[in-house]
């Protein structure tokens, strides 16, 4: 998820900016106001209007951590693809090499810094206001205070551990996703080296192939991206893909209004309840035919349209033009210290905003029974006038974390490479044939 020089390609950058951003709208809409989830509030009740389809894709968001694993496939294969189309293998093997030895602790080291600060922040008190409000995400995501310092330290170290272990972290939910988007990464880089010496043909039809493995699998948000990834740069770097875009600029015109309107309307399909709504149902009858057994719906709903909206992006330069600008570049630089830092102060800052700092007390009933207090949410209208200076705050922590904290996880990332590495003059030791 870093920007790094394997992700140098500036729609994709944009694109990942985008699903920063839906990543932190859906989160404020999961904390409170879950039925922006679902089509109607009740079977009888009129959609609102962010429950309608196409504009319900900005709160519902489940389609941000589906473009990361695309991007992640497309990124990591770019460098290689375009040496290997140069017949510079051995440029690739050297590129991919480098990239995936630095990929490991370009993730785990920013990722484990921001669970200590999480880790800081619950210690100290910050989201006790957010455990006793009745924002029951804000309430399930917060991690506890522990009275026992060193119980706390060791829990600590075992949610970093478990973070890439088992894919949990107590302190930082979101980071849940970071797990998959590492191995997929290898595993794409290993889909990269097997397939060096393929004709680029051939290697496209070896990438759907995977891909159609992983759907098969059912995994949508994640395996089945990778490799449509890969799958997506490859045609892109091919002469005769490219060549169509300019000879034939109509068709290709009409095929991207077709795909991006179809993935968007896909991408809106309704987490629960789609027979609330005409739209969600009829996607339903559809879809139910097309996952595989056991596959979730509303993942592969946001899977299959996100393909088709990539394939729009492909049949109109003029919209990655777009996502290349600068403002979508700006989200994009700040998209991973963003998706990192948006969970903690939701939990702490938004909700100073929303409950106020007032902590209630614990009542004993006359039963004797301990009553934890709940602080009542007290309406839309105190969330919206909080929004527009969260949100900033938000970014702001963001810039901070791209301009300091990141530059140190990097550089601390080029010693260890460095110490470790083989050195460029350094022979090995031939084997006996």
């Amino acid at each position: 998820m870093p920007i790094g020089k394997e992700g140098n390609v500036k729609w994709v950058d944009g694109l990942r900016g985008l699903a920063s951003s839906l990543v932190v709208l859906t989160h404020i809409a999961r904390a409170f106001d879950g039925d922006l989830f679902l089509p109607a509030s009740s079977a009888e009740a009129a959609p609102r209007v962010l429950q309608w389809p196409f504009l319900r894709i900005l709160v519902q968001g489940r389609i941000g951590v589906t473009i990361f694993s695309f991007v992640t496939g497309y990124v990591c294969a770019l460098k290689p693809i375009k040496l290997y189309r140069q017949n510079n293998q051995d440029a690739a093997f050297n590129a991919v090499a480098k990239s995936a030895l630095r990929r490991v602790p370009r993730l785990i080291i920013p990722c484990s810094l921001a669970t200590v600060i999480i880790w800081v922040m619950a210690q100290l008190g910050m989201f006790l206001v957010g455990k006793s409000s009745d924002c029951w995400w804000c309430g399930k995501t917060a991690p506890d205070r522990m009275s026992n310092f060193f119980s706390s330290i060791n829990h600590l170290i075992f949610n970093i551990i478990n973070t890439w272990t088992h894919g949990a972290n107590a302190y930082d939910g979101n980071q849940w996703t970071l797990l998959p988007l590492l191995k997929g990464s290898m595993e794409v880089y290993t889909f990269i080296v097997a397939t060096a010496y393929l004709q680029p043909r051939y290697r496209m039809i070896a990438s759907l192939i995977v891909y159609f493995y992983f759907y098969i699998a059912g995994d949508s948000a994640f395996g089945m991206q990778f490799f449509w990834g890969v799958f997506l740069c490859d045609v892109q770097n091919h002469p005769s893909a490219n060549e169509f875009l300019v000879k034939r600029p109509r068709i290709s015109r009409v095929l991207a209004i077709v795909f991006l309107t179809l993935g968007l309307y896909v991408a809106s399909y309704p987490e629960g309840h789609p027979e609330w709504a005409t739209w969600s149902r009829l996607q339903y009858n559809v879809l139910v035919h097309i996952v595989p057994k056991g596959g979730e719906i509303p993942r592969f709903g946001s899977g299959i349209g996100l393909q088709l909206i990539t394939l729009g992006l492909h049949f109109m330069p003029s919209l990655r033009d777009f996502l290349s600008s600068k403002y979508l570049l700006w989200l994009g630089k700040q998209s991973f210290a963003v998706y990192l830092l948006h969970g903690p102060l939701l939990r702490s800052v938004l909700c100073w905003m929303v409950y106020g700092i007032y902590v209630p007390p614990d009542i004993t009933n006359e039963n004797g029974e301990v009553l934890h207090g709940k602080l009542i949410f007290p309406g839309a209208l105190r969330l919206l006038i909080a929004l527009p200076f969260w949100i900033p705050l938000n970014y702001g922590a963001a810039m901070l974390w791209t301009g300091y904290v990141d530059p140190w996880c990097a550089n601390l990332t080029e010693k260890i490479v460095k110490y470790i590495m083989l050195a460029r003059d350094e022979k090995g030791v031939l084997l006996p044939q």
